[in-house]
């Protein structure tokens, strides 16, 4: 199968919602992605929506899964700003924890997902009763990725619903995830020998190919445990229980599905860490299983993992700005006390003159030889990782351009915060709440917080496009997986020996020697915990982490996280699902 267009469809699924929760409604909308050569069917526009699903907001949008798997950790949190970012409240009660089923962040994110699970019923019967040539292969993909969906769904609120596709009125079922993980394992184990090795028959790591179930495997099989006992008060989960297939226990088939990956010779670590959250990184050396962005006419992606973090006064051109609105937690910023020379850090960017952004005070301009696609605009480039202090870089005239210096370069200067011109941009690693149990700023204090630029900044107009391919499963995160199975089984040697590998795998920038990563020489469940964190963070798999390590419940007084009951470890149902479907229940504590 080669993929070849975008395809705009108004009419690829009518009843979908019949096939899974009640009622009947039309999708009615675009599915904008990329589908096979030749005609389209129905049942390949299925599986376009499938996929699209990923990238409509679920995966790429700061308000989506980031919002559940990192406002809610030790890494991230979206202030109240002064006048930005109350919304009712719905970002800090993911940090204060102080959520119901009434948010709207919990309740847009339940919605999401489970229509990705209704794609991928409505693609299972589309593409049974259809005739494309290579059936097999497509039916294998949308019954995997319904398994993704399943997966996650489990995860974030431990019920998912599920009506067969192929049984007309078949009853609605709600799946309760201690007993739902089991099956899921095998059901992704049977889909493998129908499943595509990544980069044969056309596939790519935009598409749930085999590789993508090794790394959803060993994602459940290590998550297993918490699932079996999601509120176990002492968090002392049983991760050596006897595995559900295969053999040995659940951290022996996290070894085996990890190690295909690491032993397959397709993937390798990039040597800078940043390339993998870089613009056009579809051939990124890490990437497993990726969405895959765009910009054009039809589809574009979203960046919002990139701005959001930017103070809206920083500018990679005059027409795209950033937002001021999460930052870093100041717990998760004090875990890189004695480490900022890790490449993983943070990254100076250099032009093709040789300038270094220093962001130190020391800029005085930078060339405007980079040059924003499709216009005349300079590009101006920012630095990457966690950036903490004042910040420098480009103003605008009055006429809406960058200031220039007479010689026709990029003028670099302090930076002020846009909503508070009398406040410097000086990114606070403390927070200092003015009452610590709420995370709300005064207009004057919202330069607080150290940054994520981990993902780059696209310079185009409208700031919701974006040409960065965003990583599901990629080779750094396999690592951590299979280092926490070693862990877990006493085989410290084998953690210990994954974590140096990715430390000394990755290089700082020229500016620094090329200088490797330095090698840790012991470790515990503390320092692999941080570890996790320096490879994985802003990522999206920080609340899973927190619970598997019994740290989720513990308070952060410095974020305005207080010490949380057991049954905060799942997400309530929303409200309005309940309404209108009786067959849930709601999760204990809610």
């Amino acid at each position: 199968m080669k993929l070849k267009t975008i395809i705009n469809s108004k009419t690829i699924i009518t009843a979908c919602l019949t096939v899974l929760l009640a009622g009947c409604t039309s999708l009615n909308e675009d599915v904008l992605d990329e589908v096979l050569v030749g005609e389209a069917s129905s049942s390949t526009n299925a599986l376009a929506a499938v996929y699209d699903r990923l990238g409509e907001n679920t995966f790429t949008s700061h308000g989506g899964m980031l919002a559940m798997q990192e406002y809610s950790s030790d890494i991230g949190i979206l202030p109240t700003r002064g006048s930005d970012w109350g919304d009712g409240g719905k970002w800090r009660a993911m940090h204060e924890f102080t959520w119901a089923p009434d948010n709207a962040v919990i309740t847009d994110n339940f919605n999401q997902i489970t229509d990705g699970i209704t794609r991928s019923l409505v693609a299972i019967k589309a593409i049974t009763d259809g005739n494309d040539e290579q059936k097999d292969l497509f039916l294998a993909e949308a019954k995997g990725m319904l398994a993704f969906y399943t997966y996650h769904t489990l995860d974030l609120y431990g019920q998912a619903p599920y009506r067969d596709p192929l049984v007309p009125g078949a009853p609605l079922q709600i799946l309760q995830a201690a007993d739902a993980i089991d099956n899921l394992i095998l059901d992704v184990e049977a889909l493998l020998p129908q499943l595509a090795d990544m980069g044969t028959q056309g596939t790519h790591n935009g598409r749930f190919t085999k590789q993508a179930a090794y790394a959803l495997l060993s994602t459940m099989n290590l998550n297993r445990a918490v699932f079996k006992d999601r509120f176990n008060s002492s968090s002392n989960f049983n991760f050596t229980e006897a595995a559900v297939s295969g053999g040995g226990n659940d951290m022996d088939r996290v070894i085996y599905y990890t190690s295909l990956l690491i032993d397959s010779g397709t993937y390798s670590l990039a040597s800078n860490y940043f390339d993998n959250f870089s613009l056009n990184n579809s051939g990124a050396p890490e990437l497993i299983f990726a969405i895959t962005q765009k910009i054009d006419n039809l589809h574009n992606g979203s960046n919002d993992l990139a701005y959001n973090s930017m103070e809206r006064n920083q500018r990679c051109s005059a027409t795209n700005r950033g937002t001021n609105a999460s930052c870093i937690t100041p717990e998760f910023y004090s875990t890189w006390d004695g480490f900022h020379d890790d490449p993983r850090f943070a990254r100076k960017y250099q032009y093709a003159d040789g300038t270094w952004f220093m962001n130190d005070g020391t800029d005085v301009s930078a060339p405007a030889t980079s040059i924003v696609a499709g216009t005349t605009l300079p590009w101006f480039h920012f630095n990457r990782g966690i950036q903490v202090g004042q910040q420098y870089g480009p103003k605008l005239t009055s006429a809406g351009a960058f200031e220039m210096t007479g010689d026709g370069r990029i003028k670099i200067s302090a930076l002020v915060c846009e909503k508070s011109a009398t406040t410097p941009m000086d990114f606070t690693p403390e927070l200092n709440f003015d009452n610590p149990t709420q995370a709300v700023f005064a207009q004057n204090q919202i330069n607080r917080g150290a940054r994520s630029f981990k993902f780059e900044f696209d310079p185009e107009a409208g700031n919701g496009t974006s040409a960065v391919d965003i990583p599901l499963y990629r080779l750094g995160g396999i690592y951590t997986l299979r280092a926490e199975a070693y862990m877990r089984k006493g085989n410290t040697s084998a953690a210990l020996a994954d974590i140096n590998l990715l430390r000394t795998s990755r290089t700082r920038e020229s500016l620094y020697g090329n200088a490797p990563g330095v090698v840790i020489p012991a470790i515990n469940m503390d320092i692999l915990y941080r570890e996790i964190g320096f490879e994985m963070y802003w990522e999206m798999w920080r609340r899973p982490q927190m619970i598997r390590f019994g740290k989720f419940d513990a308070a952060r007084p410095t974020s305005a996280k207080p010490a949380s009951e057991p049954y905060r470890r799942v997400f309530p149902i929303p409200q309005r699902t309940m309404d209108v479907n009786k067959e849930f229940t709601q999760n204990q504590g809610y």
